[in-house]
């Protein structure tokens, strides 16, 4: 029914990385992607292996990219956590609270025989995540713990992550199990729905309109005054289809032809 992706930013710590993939594999989750970790070869390291306690398919299976936009390469939804909400970033949610509803939300808005991504990123153990890359996301997840002694070891907030996600997918099985078979309707109820677009496709759309707006001046690079995360958390809110993003896409050509007219005058 869904892909399920962890992302790990900028990782520091093989044993880490280890302990990691047991949480994700104790929970039925097998994709990892780590995003220029400090040891390119950390998946090989004796200390990832050994903290895996048999979690070997995580690794083996496990990728190293060095960018946050190869990460979510055909991921739908992202989810980043962090313990401080960022001004401009997305909303701050608890994992129960958001993840509940968010199989039912995402299977409404799918096309027909489209498998939606959900991605968790995390950030490094020393810094966590990084505000442009809370940006990219769709919500923080915060995990509610003391207000005294907050701090999570990674590998620890990736298992309650993983286990809140893995009962959400559960009750979202039994509900369809449950439910009674649709009327036929011969496919014409969803005939019409469009493909979500994925993570990577909007970061290059934001990208094409940052291009744009520049270019006619609107933007200002030296003073971007946080028009790109205000505008990058209006699309995650519209949840824009494939065909949409080639519409927003036209739009920043647009963009970029009359600013070139105009400057040629």
């Amino acid at each position: 029914m869904f892909h399920t992706r962890f992302v790990l930013v900028q990782t520091s710590h093989a044993g880490n990385v280890g302990a990691i993939a047991r949480a994700m594999r104790t929970m039925g989750f097998v994709d990892l992607v780590l995003v220029a970790p400090r040891w390119p070869d950390v998946l090989q390291h004796q200390e990832a292996i050994d903290r895996a306690s048999g979690a070997h398919d995580v690794l083996e299976r496990a990728r190293v990219v060095q960018t946050l936009d190869a990460a979510l390469d055909g991921i739908h939804h992202v989810c980043a956590t962090a313990m401080v909400p960022r001004d401009f970033g997305p909303p701050t949610r608890s994992p129960r609270e958001h993840l509940q509803a968010l199989p039912a939300t995402l299977a409404a808005r799918a096309a027909p025989g489209q498998v939606p991504g959900v991605a968790f990123v995390f950030g490094s153990e020393r810094f966590g995540m990084r505000n442009e890359d809370v940006y990219r996301c769709d919500v923080a997840l915060r995990i509610p713990t003391d207000a005294q002694f907050g701090s999570l070891n990674i590998a620890a907030a990736v298992q309650v992550i993983a286990y809140e996600w893995r009962l959400s997918l559960q009750a979202a099985a039994m509900l369809a199990d449950a439910a009674p078979a649709p009327a036929d309707t011969g496919g014409a109820q969803r005939a019409g729905a469009e493909a979500l677009a994925d993570a990577a496709t909007l970061a290059g759309m934001l990208a094409h309109w940052q291009e744009g707006l520049q270019a006619l001046g609107y933007l200002d690079p030296k003073a971007p005054r946080k028009l790109m995360p205000r505008l990058r958390q209006l699309f995650l809110r519209a949840q824009p289809t494939e065909q949409e993003i080639h519409i927003l896409r036209g739009i920043a050509k647009a963009m970029l032809e009359v600013a070139g007219k105009s400057a040629a005058r």
